[in-house]
């Protein structure tokens, strides 16, 4: 290409002209910008409105309840995180979480993953830490793409597909029974994290209801 013309100034367009065909094409910087962004909002999610979310005193009662309960109750070991997953149900508008622990505090926060609901079970995961789950989930999204592909993305895949309602942090749970609901945003599941992960040397007792509402 030996004859080209660059205008300057806003709205910039490139005009490129060949030598062999006299064919001239023009390429508009601005508008291919605008139809990159718009891709890429496309991609991100709607922001998460925050969560309503309280605390009551009657542990007791709460822990006499759920321990008579099939799955109201487990162990957290130390150095563990557990990730209880609930999916969005088609007859719900919001999730409700109610939990509470034995002596000691444990670490909680709430995350949403904008995927497809398939089942609407409650699964649990553990694993060791929580950089071992963004390991796990980043070997999850491997798979989406074939090895080699330049443009698979797969990092900034996996933040516009996670969604953070509540950051974990250490609650009191020990002394009040830590409670809240969030409506639904959408399809998906949410993440309910129970990090148990800065403790070297206790196990923590974990007593928890999930449900829904319509």
């Amino acid at each position: 290409l030996t004859n080209y013309h660059v205008p300057q100034g806003a709205g910039d367009i490139v005009m490129i002209q060949s030598d062999h065909t006299g064919a001239v094409d023009i390429l508009s910087a601005e508008l291919e910008t605008a139809d990159l962004l718009g891709e890429q909002r496309k991609a991100q999610p709607p922001p998460l409105a925050p969560p309503t979310m309280w605390t009551t005193e009657k542990t007791k009662e709460f822990k006499a309840r759920m321990g008579k309960e099939k799955n109201g109750q487990m162990v957290v070991k130390r150095g563990e995180v557990v990730t209880v997953r609930v999916p969005t149900h088609p007859d719900g508008k919001s999730i409700c979480w109610e939990f509470a622990t034995d002596d000691y505090d444990i670490g909680f926060g709430v995350y949403f993953d904008w995927t497809t609901v398939t089942s609407t079970a409650i699964t649990v995961q553990v694993s060791e830490s929580s950089d071992e789950e963004d390991e796990e989930e980043e070997d999850e999204i491997e798979g989406l793409a074939p090895v080699g592909d330049v443009e698979r993305g797969s990092r900034s895949y996996l933040r516009n597909r996670y969604g953070e309602i509540v950051p974990v942090y250490r609650r009191n749970s020990h002394r009040e029974v830590q409670a809240g609901s969030h409506e639904y945003p959408g399809e998906g599941i949410y993440l309910l994290k129970f990090d148990n992960s800065y403790s070297l040397l206790r196990n923590k007792t974990l007593f928890f209801h999930v449900y829904y509402t319509s």
